[in-house]
C-alpha cells in the first residue's frame, strides 16, 4: 500500500474513501480515468457479481464502491500469487473481503477452435452469472491477441446485457480482438470512452 501515487488518482480515492493508501503499481495499476469509468458503470447498473481479469487496484475500487453501493460482489482472477495476495492484503486493510475474493488462476493452455492462448485456469472461479466483466489481463507481451479468450471462456457466466470494459483498448491487438469479439457474437455492441490508454465499453447481447 502506498501513498505515492500521481494526481490523477485523488479525486477517485477522496470520493471511494480510499485515504490508508492504495496499491499503486506504475506499469500494472489501471488509469484513474478507467477506474473512474468503472465505478460510473457499476453506480449505474448496480450489478450483483462483478468478474475481473486480473487483480490490484482496480479489485480495491470496485470492492470499495460495492461497500458504498450497498451492493455487489467481485470474483477476480489473478495469475501471479504474490500480487493475487497483495490484491488481498489491501482488501483487508479496508475491510473489504467480504466483498471481494481474489482466485489464484495460473494461465494454462488453453484451446479455442484451432487456436490456442495461454489464459486463467477457471477451476477456480465459482459459478457465477456476471453483470459486469472488467478485462484488464492477461498481459498483452505473452501472446497475439492476449485477452480474447475472455468471452469465449466466460460467455456462459455472463447475464443479458452485461456490461464489458477492456481496458488499454488503443492498443492494435484490442482493437483487432473487439473486431473478433464481434464478428464472434452477433449483437454484441461497442462504444469507445476516451482513456488515457483506450477503453471499450460492450454490452453483451440479450
Amino acid at each position: 500500500m502506498t501513498f505515492d501515487y500521481p494526481e490523477s488518482y485523488v479525486p477517485l480515492c477522496r470520493r471511494l474513501g480510499l485515504d490508508r493508501g492504495i496499491p499503486y503499481t506504475p506499469k500494472w495499476s489501471a488509469e484513474a480515468d478507467f477506474l473512474a469509468l468503472a465505478v460510473a458503470v457499476l453506480n449505474d447498473k448496480l450489478p450483483e457479481v462483478i468478474v475481473e481479469c486480473s487483480s490490484g487496484l482496480s479489485t480495491l475500487v470496485l470492492a470499495r464502491a460495492c461497500r458504498l453501493s450497498g451492493r455487489g460482489r467481485v470474483y477476480s482472477l489473478e495469475n501471479g500469487e504474490e500480487f493475487a495476495e497483495a490484491t488481498r492484503e489491501a482488501l483487508a486493510t479496508y475491510d473489504l473481503l467480504d466483498v471481494a475474493e481474489v482466485f489464484h488462476a495460473p494461465l494454462c493452455e488453453t484451446r479455442i477452435g484451432e487456436d490456442c492462448w495461454q489464459w486463467y485456469d477457471l477451476s477456480c472461479l465459482p459459478r457465477v452469472t456476471a453483470q459486469m466483466l472488467v478485462i484488464d489481463g492477461p498481459p498483452g507481451f505473452l501472446q497475439p491477441l492476449s485477452r480474447y479468450p475472455a468471452l469465449p471462456m466466460l460467455a456462459d457466466r455472463l447475464a443479458p446485457g452485461c456490461r464489458i470494459l477492456l481496458d488499454d483498448a488503443d492498443r492494435p491487438d484490442e482493437r483487432a480482438l473487439v473486431a473478433r469479439w464481434q464478428r464472434d457474437y452477433p449483437g454484441l455492441s461497442v462504444t469507445w470512452p476516451e482513456t488515457a490508454r483506450g477503453c471499450a465499453l460492450l454490452r453483451w447481447p440479450g
